[in-house]
């Protein structure tokens, strides 16, 4: 059984952080095919992903897609499909070594970036 100590929030925002890294290398072929599996993308999604005509398309939409979700296991899941990649361990070592004053700062961007609406 895969364990993630992570919550969603915090990897929705390491992944944040490194999205220009994960567009750029990850081919998301398997990844959608997990997600999908785990429940996380629909059908629709999936043939709308397969629509884009190349792999950096498909990963940035399926970023995106992941981001709007309201899927409280989004990243989780994100996590553990990259995490069955063999090849990828050095992107998983990547999200895990985020520290926590680094973490604080992404936070603090979030917080900044989305208002409560509040005064």
């Amino acid at each position: 059984m895969f364990y993630c100590p992570e919550s969603n929030e915090v990897l929705k925002l390491k992944f944040r952080n490194l999205h220009t890294t994960v567009v750029n290398i990850v081919n998301p072929a398997n990844i959608m095919d997990f997600l999908f599996q785990e429940c996380v993308v629909g059908q629709q999604d999936m043939n709308d992903l397969l629509q884009k005509d190349n792999k950096q398309l498909q990963t940035r939409s399926l970023l995106n897609l992941l981001h709007a979700s309201e899927n409280p296991q989004a990243f989780v899941k994100l996590y553990a499909a990259i995490k069955e990649e063999s090849h990828l361990q050095w992107l998983i070592d990547r999200v895990d070594s985020f520290d926590r004053q680094t973490l604080i700062g992404l936070l603090q961007e979030l917080y900044i970036s989305e208002p409560t609406g509040e005064p």
